[in-house]
Order: C-alpha cells, then sequence, then structure tokens
C-alpha cells in the first residue's frame, strides 16, 4: 500500500529528531509537484515488477506533510491482525485512516485490529516498522530506542503479537541518536543489511549480529556513507509470481559497491527510481513509503 501525496513538505514537528530531513531549499509547492512525480514513478517500477501496489490518495484535510510514510502507522499480519502506531508529531496522527481499513477489508480477512495508540497519552511511542524492523519468518522485532521509539509501546507489540525483541542504542556518524530502525537495517527472508558501526555498544551490536546469524541470515554490512544515502531503508518484498523483489531508492543503489549490489542482486529482483527531493525533504525513503499488506485472502487457505 502506498499513498499519493496532497500536502507533501518538510514537518517542522519531525525535525527535531530527524537530521536526515530538510536538507531540500524548494518551496512546498516544489516538494509537494516533485514527489507527485517521484512517487509515481515508483508505483510504475514496482508494477513493471509484478508487485501488487494499493494506491491510495491522501486528503488535503488534514494537513499531514508526511502521509507519503504510511508504514509508520499501519502494518498487517498474516494471521489477519492489523497494528495501529502510536506517533510522536501530532500532525502525524491523523494519517492513521479509518477508510483505509475499510478497504483494506475488501477481498481480504481482518480478524483484529490491535490500536496501540492509546500510548500517546503517555508520551509513548512506536513508529510502526519505522520503529521496528520486523524478522516475520522468525518473529523478531529489532529495534532501535529514540524518542519515537519507547519500550512500553514496543512490549505491548511484543507480548500480542509474540515477537522477541532485540533493543539498542544507534547513533549516527555525528553520534546522533538515529530516530527510526529502518534508517539502518533491513531484514528479508534470508539476507539483512545493517550498518552495525552504528550500534556503538559493543555487546549490543555482537547481540544483533549473532541473532541475525542464528536466524540463518546472510549479513551485508553498510558504511555510515551509506546509511546517510538511504541504503539502509530498503524492503524485500514477493511479486504475483513468488519472485523476490528488493526495491530502494536510486541514491542508495548507487552508494553500495560492487560485492554488495552482487549480493542483493543475487537474493532478487532489484527496482530502484529516483527520489532525492522525497529523501531530502522529509528525510525517509522507499521501504517508508510501503505498507507491506500480509493478509490473508478471502477463499485462500490459512498457512
Amino acid at each position: 500500500m502506498m499513498i499519493r501525496p496532497a500536502g507533501f513538505e518538510s514537518n517542522p514537528l519531525t525535525a527535531a529528531s530527524n537530521r536526515f530531513q530538510g536538507k531540500s531549499s524548494s518551496s512546498p509547492a516544489e516538494q509537494q509537484a516533485t514527489a507527485l512525480r517521484e512517487f509515481d514513478e515508483l508505483v510504475v517500477a514496482l508494477r513493471d515488477a509484478d508487485i501488487d501496489v494499493i494506491v491510495i490518495d491522501d486528503t488535503a484535510k488534514p494537513h499531514t506533510p508526511d502521509a507519503i510514510f504510511p508504514n509508520n502507522w499501519i502494518s498487517t499480519h498474516a494471521d489477519g491482525r492489523i497494528v495501529l502506531y502510536p506517533m510522536e508529531a501530532e500532525n502525524r496522527r491523523t494519517e492513521r485512516r479509518e477508510d483505509i481499513v475499510e478497504r483494506l477489508d475488501a477481498g481480504r480477512l481482518i480478524s483484529d485490529i490491535i490500536d496501540l495508540s492509546e500510548h500517546e497519552a503517555n508520551g509513548h511511542y512506536l513508529e510502526g516498522t519505522g520503529s521496528m524492523v520486523l524478522d516475520r519468518t522468525n518473529h523478531v522485532a529489532y529495534a532501535c530506542v529514540s524518542t519515537r521509539t519507547h519500550l512500553d509501546p514496543l512490549g505491548d507489540f511484543a507480548q500480542r503479537l509474540d515477537y522477541d525483541v532485540v533493543t539498542f542504542d544507534a547513533v549516527d556518524g555525528s553520534g546522533v541518536p538515529i530516530y527510526h530502525t529502518n534508517v539502518l537495517m533491513n531484514v528479508g527472508e534470508k539476507l539483512a543489511v545493517i550498518c552495525d558501526e552504528a550500534i556503538p555498544r559493543d555487546d549490543q551490536r555482537d547481540a544483533v549480529l549473532a541473532r541475525l546469524r542464528d536466524t540463518g541470515h546472510e549479513v551485508v554490512h553498510l558504511s555510515y556513507a551509506q546509511l546517510d544515502a538511504f541504503a539502509g531503508n530498503m524492503l524485500e518484498l514477493r511479486n504475483r509470481s513468488g519472485e523476490r523483489v528488493i526495491t530502494l531508492s536510486q541514491q542508495a543503489w548507487d552508494s553500495l559497491d560492487a560485492e554488495q549490489r552482487a549480493t542483493l542482486s543475487a537474493n532478487g529482483r532489484i527496482v530502484c527510481t529516483s527520489i532525492d527531493n522525497i529523501e531530502a525533504s522529509a528525510g525517509g525513503s522507499v521501504r517508508c513509503m510501503l505498507a507491506e499488506i500480509h493478509l490473508p485472502v478471502e477463499g485462500a487457505s490459512r498457512l
């Protein structure tokens, strides 16, 4: 699922915790116009790779400058459950739309809706699969603690959905805490990418890498320069034919060396397009733009 933006621009309410945003000198109108083109080009590229993309239009009101990143407020799961998440920025909370949930219900089996947004009342946040990188095969949630990722809602998620949690601290090359876990890592079925040097504590870094190895993952190590190019913000999908597809931005792909590209290409088909304006303006990349749908389909057998 992808949300086509109506009022995309750098969000002043998220700037304090996201040093990747606000690097565009364009006006809000220019940011929106360019984001629409970048968005549409990514949708075309994904559909060309035989990915089923559900596109939903954002609404002009209320103004939601980050609506293009739906993975922060919703996740869906193979047992039919949907989870709604507590968001730090007040103007991001209105991204949670009942009509979108209702649209997902068409032709799919929803068994329960777990609403964690009540944690906002206590100032505790967990911004979906931005705050958590989920190993769905092994039910492990990786999470770097930040102002947007708190232990209480993380524990609530883990208990309700039966996930083990691996928590750690993470900082960028300047020592500033990283706001979302999916900036520095991604975990697919057999391949994981991670900027492990962003985890300063040896014990935490060793624990993360050991868990990835123990779950049978080949690990691609990223540098800080590659993290800054959003190489950690990729996502592994499967298309209609069951083929693995790895999608990331052109900037992220260009930052990788030949060996890293070969490893990724051996794991799945590569889809990348340029979203320089979205990345510079809002500090998020391709993974953030995709809310993958894992809900069972009506008439299909459940595994």
